[in-house]
């Protein structure tokens, strides 16, 4: 077993969290308006941040996995990577900041399609790596059954 770059894995989760909750921050605000919002299911405040933290901690050791791979076409991957979670972020911006309902399910959508592009091409490199989001998956598909079912009752 190949010895683990600390250093980088550190610092591949490190951008994870900071990137993908960026625009969190600048809308924990509008949380109140989020609990009066009518939902086709109610799901507990607290399990958005653990769940979140849960999939940034496998987004990040699959990247790590990528990156340490000699594969030719890891570049491709990781910018994947980056693409998806940067799109992933601008979610809250439009959700909570905007509340732009509508959207925000839009945006899911195409956060999905960039998350299966990127689970293609860690697929091709590293199959665990694949595997590794597939919670992720789910757990935007929850999200876009929310965010939809939020548009439709407000």
């Amino acid at each position: 077993m190949k010895k683990i770059n600390w250093k980088r894995l550190i610092i591949i989760t490190l951008i994870t969290f900071i990137v993908g909750s960026f625009f969190s921050w600048f809308t924990m605000n509008n949380m109140d308006t989020f609990k009066e919002l009518q939902k086709p299911v109610d799901v507990p405040g607290i399990i958005f941040p653990i769940v979140w933290s849960i999939l940034y901690l496998l987004m990040s050791i699959s990247c790590y996995i990528i990156t340490e791979s000699n594969d030719k076409n890891k570049s491709d991957a990781i910018i994947w990577y980056g693409i998806q979670l940067v799109i992933n972020s601008l979610w809250s911006l439009i959700f909570f900041g905007f509340s732009a309902y509508l959207f925000a399910f839009i945006w899911i959508i195409l956060l999905l399609v960039s998350v299966v592009i990127m689970i293609v091409k860690f697929y091709k490199i590293d199959k665990k790596t694949a595997y590794l989001n597939f919670p992720y998956v789910l757990w935007i598909l929850f999200a876009g059954f929310l965010n939809l079912g939020i548009y439709i009752l407000n």
